[in-house]
């Protein structure tokens, strides 16, 4: 017996929910229903295809020498723009710059989010982890150049460190625009994306492994030493792609904090494209920077597998 025969009316919603189920198989019959996620997937293709497309228009621009007459793009084809990105010495430094400033970059931020991602995860107490969460998640709502130029009013000649020193009678230190202070902002930058993929990986593990740890007769470091950092091994992979990849290709810390002096292949590829307007050269250190880039993130993903970022199930 139907609702209407039993004497109940049919709520208005759901006449509206069958209209809508209607006019959705007339749209998309059920005999297509199953290209439905590539569907939703074709956005996400879109975009990477333009991607790719774009990728390579560079890697063509690169293989153009620049005419210093006329400040044009030769037609031929040439290696000129890699021999100069491999035979002058400021663009070797430059690259090993980057590349140094992401590992550099990398292990201390792994180093100073695995703890806060294990007490946000572990504790206890509401309040902690609410405190932890909202600063966690705070600077994502401050742009990075807002960022940057914090650290400026922090670190410069006339900042607050240096008011400190000099209320103390002690001389102003030099701060800013060098290697440090550069890495210093990129680790203040990376640490919520490491957080943000280590708490996952962490709270997969069950305390009752670390008890049971514990109660063999394990200390707490040795438990956190031999059973919670290798069961942490994917988030740890995870956050070391994520928080090499971004550092490598950054542009607004090595600018602003680094003054201009302290460039990193992302600066080189602006100046290129901007300041000495050649494509050509600037299109050669994308490629390399893609190149380094996914070399590293291969080699990291062939020797320690993909941690968190595997599309591959682990339930057994």
């Amino acid at each position: 017996m139907s609702v209407r025969e039993r004497g109940h009316a049919v709520p208005v919603r759901w006449r509206l929910l069958d209209a809508v189920e209607r006019v959705a198989a007339a749209v998309w019959p059920p005999a297509v229903r199953g290209l439905t996620g590539w569907l939703l997937l074709l956005p996400a293709l879109l975009l990477v295809g333009l991607l790719a497309v774009g990728l390579l228009w560079v890697a063509e621009y690169s293989l153009h020498e620049l005419d210093p007459a006329t400040y044009m793009l030769r037609e031929d084809y040439s290696l000129a723009n890699y021999g100069t990105v491999f035979g002058q010495r400021v663009y070797i430094d430059i690259v090993l710059r980057s590349a140094a400033a992401a590992a550099i970059v990398t292990a201390v931020t792994l180093i100073l989010a695995f703890p806060y991602a294990y007490v946000m995860v572990r504790t206890a107490r509401p309040w902690v982890r609410k405190a932890l969460l909202v600063s966690l998640f705070l600077p994502f709502f401050i742009g990075q150049v807002v960022r940057a130029y914090g650290w400026l009013i922090l670190l410069g000649k006339q900042g607050l460190i240096n008011q400190a020193l000099a209320a103390l009678g002690l001389e102003p230190m030099n701060l800013l625009f060098n290697y440090n202070a550069v890495l210093l902002g990129l680790v203040q930058y990376m640490l919520p994306f490491a957080v943000l993929m280590l708490a996952p990986a962490l709270t997969a593990i069950p305390e009752e492994v670390e008890q049971a740890s514990e109660s063999l007769g394990a200390t707490w470091v040795q438990t956190f030493l031999h059973v919670v950092i290798p069961m942490a091994k994917p988030g740890l992979v995870g956050a070391a792609v994520v928080v090499f990849t971004l550092t490598i290709t950054d542009f607004a810390m090595p600018e602003i904090l680094g003054g201009g002096t302290i460039d990193f292949i992302a600066n080189a590829i602006y100046d290129g494209f901007f300041q000495i307007a050649n494509a050509g050269l600037g299109s050669a250190l994308a490629v390399v920077l893609v190149a380094i880039g996914t070399t590293l993130v291969g080699l990291i993903f062939a020797g320690l597998g993909a941690g968190t970022l595997s599309f591959v199930s682990r339930r057994g």
